[in-house]
């Protein structure tokens, strides 16, 4: 016979999940900032080696 009422676990779960996208939304953000300015990093870097070389 199945128990009655609200499943035991599902809002510690569903809050956990929550937690867990965050904390993977918030590295994938910092990846992609990351690769940004060392992208205008290197952009800047060219730049000023091209100057020097000629």
């Amino acid at each position: 016979m199945g128990k009655k009422g609200k499943e035991k676990n599902t809002r510690n779960k569903a809050k956990h999940t929550k937690l867990m996208d965050r904390k993977k939304n918030k590295l994938r953000k910092e990846e992609a900032t990351r690769k940004e300015k060392l992208k205008e990093i290197m952009k800047i870097a060219n730049q000023s080696g091209e100057g020097k070389s000629n």
